[in-house]
């Protein structure tokens, strides 16, 4: 079978998959380039090239995956994040464009501390190391540690880390939160996040490739979402140096109650995607802090 045919056997594969008919052909075209190391130049420049037959068996196989709506990073075994190419398990969440936003939001806030040595950023919720990784590529002199309450993650996160050179320079700790953090005085600049948003009502009406496959603790945060956010503020505000930032990752719908989440906090203010939904949360430790304040 040649590429040209085997891309139309497996994109009419996918087009009769309710939940897969929209991408059919750009998914079955990437599949197909990562079965055969290919790139997509190759691809299109040499249509007629005759599969051998594990190539084919490879294809077939990765099809079928796809076809029990199997995320295509769990099947290859990889995404890009912020132009860093990242090992994918399904220990951990597949990164979304959106988190990109958190990260350059956290890098236009730290522009000009980066500028003194050893700004400390804590990443609460790691998974696979995305955004950990993310900053420290591009502040080099930042002093990363990342938490995650799974030890699988944190295997995934530090082969990342190790990928790309970086494993000296991220901390990698098994925490719920900041639980597992030495207490005692405020020491982070920088506490950014990611944690799970997502109404555990709203599990059904996911896409089955998220609500089936991607891990439930990533995803999932008690009724209506905030029960991460519930805990992580307040610890953030204790263990934040004083106007530290915090960046978080929010849910659509979420920004009102997560700024009320955030009251007291200086300079809070929300960024929106590109479908102009308010998706990531910034506010700064104020500089004094009421004993006991929420």
């Amino acid at each position: 079978m040649t590429l040209r045919e085997a891309l139309t056997s497996a994109t009419r594969q996918l087009e009769a998959h309710p939940h897969l008919c929209v991408d059919a052909a750009r998914d079955a075209a990437h599949l197909l380039r990562h079965a055969m190391g290919i790139s997509h130049a190759a691809l299109l420049a040499d249509p007629g090239r005759v599969l051998t037959a594990d190539q084919q068996a490879a294809y077939d196989a990765m099809i079928l995956r796809r076809a029990a709506n199997e995320p295509i990073q769990y099947i290859t075994g990889e995404q890009e994040f912020y132009g860093l190419l990242l090992q994918i398990t399904p220990a951990v969440l597949v990164p979304r464009p959106e988190t990109e936003l958190l990260v350059e939001a956290v890098l236009a806030e730290v522009t000009q501390a980066e500028l003194r040595p050893a700004l400390r950023i804590l990443d609460v919720g790691t998974g696979s190391g995305a955004i950990a990784i993310a900053l420290a590529h591009h502040l080099p002199r930042a002093q990363i540690t990342a938490v995650d309450l799974s030890a699988a993650a944190l295997e995934v996160a530090a082969s990342n880390a190790a990928y790309h050179a970086l494993a000296g320079r991220i901390d990698f700790i098994e925490s719920d939160l900041l639980e597992a953090l030495a207490s005692g005085e405020a020491s982070w600049d920088v506490i950014v996040s990611n944690p799970p948003y997502v109404p555990t009502e709203d599990r059904a009406g996911l896409h089955p490739q998220v609500r089936d496959y991607e891990p439930g603790v990533a995803l999932f945060a008690g009724a209506d979402g905030l029960d991460i956010y519930r805990r992580l503020i307040p610890q953030a505000r204790a263990a934040l140096l004083p106007d530290g930032l915090l960046a978080l990752e929010i849910g659509q719908g979420q920004k009102e109650a997560v700024a009320a989440l955030l009251s007291g906090w200086n300079e809070l203010r929300f960024v929106d995607d590109l479908q102009q939904i308010a998706r990531i949360a910034l506010a700064r430790r104020p500089t004094h802090v009421a004993k006991n304040a929420p």
